[in-house]
């Protein structure tokens, strides 16, 4: 679930000591979730309308949940429709963020999303190997292709699903216009995902606490960390998973190597960048995919990535590590 962080970061310091500058926060809905928004404020600016705006737009693109989105005509088999930029940009990402993780991170893994019952579609009853075997020929980004301004499919039941990577593009476009406002200093969080700039009000990096993985509801934090213009995302299997009436757990993080919601023993990876709040959802989705043997391969020759693990060891105990 993509809300392994908790947004600590000066959100009850807002009234300044220094008269000279002011810093404002708005909060709000978006994209299924919440939003907090800090920024230092010259001339008095309320930006909810513009945020508002801009998360009309990048839904409107990219939403599966909206019926008239073009993500979902195009699921749906309109061949006619003309991307926009923020759907390309989304695309071009994914594209090679799953080349290089070998296909774990797969946007087209849709088709099982829905199948196992963590999509907008209804789920399929009694979804055995047969019928997750017949899904699989239509996952696989190889599979689809962005020729101009539109999108082709080898297969018409291919089925896109940005969500492991469309919240963290939504806060990247709301960062970019704040920055085309003169604002340097600013923090926004979206359903757990962050893109810091700047510093806060009393003239710090900004911080931020991982949260542990409990099951139980409960909130702990088993680190604080300083954000100086990096973004940060998490994603974990620890609260958003069903149990069949078997007791058997499926997680909603899809591999889409084998079309199975099983989980692995990767209970939680946080990753931060100098990069675009995008990019870093994208590979803390794919790392829960992977499991924590694979991720720590892959960090090696990443280490622009700086990463926090949560993982269950060979002995069944949860263990930390922090990478790069």
């Amino acid at each position: 679930m993509k809300k392994a962080i908790l947004f600590l970061s000066i959100l009850f310091l807002l009234s300044c000591s220094n008269n000279e500058v002011t810093y404002q926060k708005i909060s709000g809905n978006a994209f299924g979730t919440t939003y907090n928004i800090i920024f230092q404020d010259f001339e008095n600016s309320n930006f909810e309308k513009q945020v508002d705006s801009l998360v009309y737009v990048v839904n409107k693109s990219m939403s599966i949940y909206l019926k008239n989105s073009d993500i979902s005509k195009i699921n749906q088999g309109d061949t006619t429709i003309r991307i926009d930029n923020h759907f390309k940009e989304v695309f071009l990402k994914s594209q090679r963020i799953f080349k290089e993780t070998d296909g774990y991170f797969d946007p087209t893994v849709g088709v099982l999303v829905n199948a196992w019952g963590f999509g907008p579609d209804k789920p399929i009853k009694n979804l055995d190997a047969v019928k997750v075997d017949s899904l699989m020929q239509y996952v696989g980004f190889n599979k689809v292709k962005l020729v101009v301004d539109k999108i082709e499919k080898d297969h018409s039941a291919i089925y896109f699903d940005f969500n492991a990577i469309a919240k963290g593009y939504g806060i990247d476009v709301i960062g970019r216009y704040l920055e085309s406002q003169n604002c340097k200093n600013y923090l926004i969080e979206l359903g757990g995902e962050i893109r810091a700039r700047g510093v806060n009000d009393i003239g710090e990096n900004w911080n931020v606490a991982i949260e542990d993985p409990n099951t139980d509801l409960t909130r702990s934090f088993s680190e604080v960390v300083r954000l100086e213009n990096k973004t940060m995302a998490s994603s974990g299997n620890y609260r958003k998973f069903k149990v069949d009436e078997k007791g058997k757990k499926f997680v909603h993080t899809i591999n889409a190597k084998t079309g199975y919601a099983t989980e692995s023993n990767l209970l939680a990876a946080t990753v931060i960048a100098n990069l675009d709040c995008a990019d870093v959802d994208g590979y803390a989705t794919a790392f829960m995919a992977m499991g924590f043997e694979k991720t720590k391969i892959f960090l090696e020759s990443h280490p622009e990535l700086k990463s926090y693990l949560i993982y269950v060891d060979e002995n069944g105990e949860t263990k930390r590590v922090t990478l790069n």
